[in-house]
């Protein structure tokens, strides 16, 4: 059994026990899942309060609506719905903060690594230069990222961010994994020519 059969075993047998009315079962959903929750909406709205906020509500609707949990996805996929939600409805807050920042899409990747951001973007297979990835770049990708629409923001944050499968990206979004594929694409353009914009 993988690691993540045994994560969705354990979670179904915490949702039986809390829908059994032990309330020590939900206590333990929220340390196993606080973290990748709270990791998730950080990268989609970067600001700690926010995070932290929506974050907890997502596990305060969770917790209300457990009951009427009928399992079909993974309890996981589920919370990672709530959350997305949330954090949408947070992201207009976000997307109104400006920077200063301007990046060239043929910029080095960082003083050590002559990778122009380009070709981290370009392949869906990491390279041995793609692996390096500094606080510096991430920088730079943020400011791309923020002229994305929230869809395109949004999935490339689960794909890249949280390394989901296109089929929970699918689960979650409530898309086909042929959208999911098509929209990481167009996601992934848009990014880079949005990087580039800020060059000429």
């Amino acid at each position: 059994m993988t690691t993540k059969a045994q994560d969705v075993a354990l979670d179904r047998i915490l949702v039986d026990r809390f829908k059994s009315g032990d309330q020590s079962a939900f206590d333990e959903m929220v340390r196993r899942h606080w973290d990748r929750i709270y990791a998730m909406v950080h990268q989609l709205l970067r600001n700690q309060q926010d995070a932290e906020e929506v974050t907890q509500d997502a596990f305060i609707r969770a917790h209300r609506g457990l009951v009427n949990f009928r399992g079909d996805s993974a309890f996981s996929t589920w919370l990672y719905q709530i959350a997305t939600n949330l954090a949408r409805n947070r992201y207009w807050y976000w997307w109104r903060r400006k920077r200063d920042q301007t990046v060239s899409f043929d910029q080095p990747v960082s003083a050590d690594n002559a990778t122009p951001l380009s070709e981290v973007f370009a392949s869906e297979q990491e390279t041995p230069d793609d692996v390096t990835v500094t606080q510096e770049l991430i920088d730079r990708i943020a400011v791309g990222m923020e002229k994305l629409s929230p869809k395109h923001r949004e999935i490339l944050v689960l794909r890249n961010i949280q390394n989901l499968t296109y089929e929970e990206i699918a689960d979650i979004l409530k898309i086909s994994v042929g959208t999911v594929k098509s929209r990481i694409a167009r996601a992934r353009e848009s990014l880079r020519e949005r990087i580039g914009e800020d060059s000429k």
